[in-house]
């Protein structure tokens, strides 16, 4: 097969493409190019686009003897990703946004591209395993498994994947970098958003959204302070709140609801942060058993914990219910709920699917 392998510059995408030249594939490197000037995002920082990571893509591949490319997507970045991730703060969402260039750039404009170039499919470093049926499964590295930002591509897309480091634990993956003599092969792994080059999120989104002044309250109604925008904020928070009117109780106060319309942020009990419903739309369907009622897991961060819940899925309406056999806190909406059926065998848990939150409660 002719494999396009998408290389970040870390050790996971390193390996990726050793891998799938070992298996005989015809295989060229792409580093993406995300940002018109890469001298915007931070050198040394653990992002996954700056100059010095397309630096490292290079030298693999050099290595590993096939061609290397920079192909320039930092138009459809800034709209799809950087775009998206400011919009869906201004409407009171917590957006991810490297789960949305996974959805957009990685394996859609990426994919695009390639299948018309003729290549056969898109390998990645992401930790995700694909079955004999074509379905994709967590990662046999339960600490490293990355299934939940995948679980936002369409069964098409995955159709046309490659994901050849997903069954091995991550320090053999270093130690096969290091046998390759890969300068990545002890690189940090990258969690920074990538096109926030300082790391301070609440500076871009002010200067991205501007001022929009509005009030913190409890869940009795009652004015507790004024803010300077709603987007400082996101469900669950705790800290910074800054507010000087203690609780009767003295115990502490966390954001349960954002109201970016009248610019209303609610805040309140621990408790008053559980949810044992779920309200998604935007789905996206990665096994045939996604339809009707049934019973499966959900998960709602990148890094969360997994509960069971009854699903009722609507895709003429694109929506579905989920209700929890638990409760959950900090769900907000803007994030992903990721469905899985828990594994028959000795692979991981299956992937169903996915949807974006737009209600809880």
């Amino acid at each position: 097969m002719r494999i396009l392998v998408a290389m970040s510059g870390g050790v996971d995408s390193s390996v990726a493409a050793a891998r799938a030249v070992e298996a005989g594939h015809d295989v060229i490197g792409v580093h993406l190019a995300l940002h018109k000037d890469a001298q915007q995002t931070r050198e040394k920082a653990r992002g996954c686009c700056s100059l010095e990571d397309s630096a490292d893509a290079r030298r693999v591949c050099d290595k590993l003897g096939i061609p290397f490319y920079v192909w320039d997507f930092s138009e459809e970045f800034k709209e799809a990703v950087i775009g998206d991730f400011v919009d869906s703060y201004a409407r009171g969402e917590t957006p991810n946004p490297c789960l949305r260039c996974n959805e957009k750039i990685k394996f859609a404009a990426l994919l695009r591209k390639g299948m018309a170039l003729g290549f056969d499919a898109v390998a990645t470093g992401h930790y995700a395993t694909i079955d004999d049926d074509g379905y994709m499964r967590r990662s046999l590295d339960e600490n490293k498994d990355q299934s939940y930002v995948l679980g936002v591509i369409t069964k098409e897309e995955l159709d046309h994947c490659f994901f050849p480091i997903g069954d091995t634990p991550k320090p053999q993956i270093r130690e096969e970098a290091k046998r390759h003599g890969f300068s990545t092969a002890a690189k940090p792994d990258s969690y920074d958003i990538c096109f926030i080059p300082d790391g301070n999120t609440q500076a871009f989104l002010g200067r991205s959204i501007g001022l929009r002044p509005g009030m913190i309250v409890d869940t009795e109604g009652n004015e507790l302070k004024e803010h300077d925008g709603a987007w400082n904020y996101t469900i669950g928070q705790r800290k910074g709140l800054d507010i000087k009117t203690p609780t009767a109780d003295g115990s502490p106060r966390y954001v349960t609801d954002i109201d970016a319309a009248t610019g209303t942020v609610t805040v309140g009990s621990r408790a008053d942060l559980a949810v044992t419903r779920i309200e998604a739309n935007r789905l996206k369907y990665l096994h045939p058993a996604m339809e009707g009622d049934f019973d499966c897991e959900v998960q709602v961060r990148a890094h969360g914990s997994v509960v069971p819940c009854r699903a009722h899925v609507d895709r003429e309406a694109d929506r579905m219910t989920l209700e929890l056999n638990e409760p959950l806190s900090g769900v907000a909406r803007g994030q992903a709920a990721v469905l899985y059926l828990p594994s028959p065998d000795e692979l991981g848990d299956i992937v169903l699917g996915s949807g974006t939150i737009c209600g809880t409660e």
